[in-house]
């Protein structure tokens, strides 16, 4: 048996050994993104040889408890790693859970837990986009950077008559995640007649549309680790408020602070260090809220548009792990 022992520096989060059979010996058609680690024949505790995988700004792990012996020794399948035009592919089998990393960084954006829809012990945006549907009008509701389906899953299992319409530029990772992490299960009519649309193109070219618009639209679009650089960008919020409903909403993945900005105003604290959250207050002024994720979930900025809502009904109107989250949004000032 060769076994590669994995460790994710970051958060404190370990994953356990990754093996093989023992007559083969893996290859990958790109380097494989823990360099330091080695083929091995022994069992050797996961401690003595660790690589960090970095974490995506669109999903960063929670510290969990110190793992136990047999939780290190548990077997790590590599399913598929594969080089397209837009990524770099990785995923990992567990026996609880699937993990997909994305492009050069090899950071991870989803995960899949096979016994349960809700992350659980990770964070995830999924959790948080979850909330949405509670708050906006009757309709389709758009999902721009469907990736592996995290987002996709847990929407139509908290809210089964919902229509969703998902968008992802790379054709190749909708064909693994139909394989891998169950996306084909949401592109059929469920009981209560919720379902998932697929599309493969450009989530922000003028193809995304439906008539009568859309009821909400989750943004959640990252390129080698970081948002995309069109959501810095006036015009590009401009046209997605033109896809919407009345009353419809936006909730967005800001990714985190901008490295390269000390700006902090004192009205409204940290959020104007995000690019991002400062093109949509342009774009929806009075009209925008905000949070930030603790460090322990990862630092992101998100965004909603829209009315500041009632964060009592809004809570009442979710699952009971998802009230405290949606009483955490602040509105947004002006811009300083």
């Amino acid at each position: 048996m060769h076994c590669l022992s994995l460790m994710i520096s970051f958060k404190c989060l370990l994953l356990p050994q990754i093996c093989f059979p023992s007559d083969t010996t893996p290859s990958f058609p790109f380097p494989f993104p823990f360099p330091s680690l080695s083929s091995r024949s022994d069992s050797t505790s996961i401690s003595s040889v660790s690589s960090s995988i970095s974490f995506h700004p669109k999903l960063k792990a929670r510290a969990l408890p110190e793992p136990t012996a047999q939780d290190q020794q548990e077997e790590f399948q590599v399913l598929t790693a594969i080089k397209t035009e837009y990524n770099e592919i990785f995923i990992l089998d567990t026996p609880k859970s699937r993990l997909l990393l994305l492009d050069s960084t090899h950071n991870v954006h989803s995960i899949f837990n096979k016994e349960e829809k809700r992350t659980g012990s990770y964070w995830v945006m999924g959790d948080e986009f979850a909330s949405l549907p509670a708050i906006v009008p009757e309709g389709p509701i758009a999902i721009l950077g469907l990736g592996g389906g995290t987002a996709a899953h847990l929407l139509l299992d908290l809210w089964p008559s919902l229509t969703l319409e998902g968008w992802e530029i790379d054709e190749i990772l909708i064909h693994k995640s139909r394989e891998y992490f169950g996306l084909s299960d949401l592109e059929k009519h469920n009981e209560a007649g919720g379902i998932l649309h697929v599309h493969v193109g450009d989530a922000l070219s003028p193809l995304v549309n439906v008539p009568g618009g859309y009821a909400g639209i989750i943004i959640d679009l990252f390129s080698e680790g970081k948002v995309l650089p069109q959501l810095q960008e006036l015009g590009t919020w401009l046209n997605l408020k033109d896809k919407l409903m009345a009353n419809g909403r936006l909730m967005v993945n800001c990714g985190g602070a901008d490295c390269n900005s000390a700006e902090i105003s004192p009205i409204n604290g940290g959020w104007v260090k995000n690019s991002t959250l400062k093109a949509l207050c342009r774009a929806f002024p009075g009209q925008l809220s905000w949070k930030k994720m603790s460090e322990r979930e990862g630092e992101n900025y998100l965004a909603l548009t829209g009315p500041f809502p009632d964060s009592t009904s809004w809570s009442a109107a979710v699952p009971g792990w998802l009230s405290s989250n949606v009483e955490q949004w602040t509105p947004c000032g002006p811009l300083p």
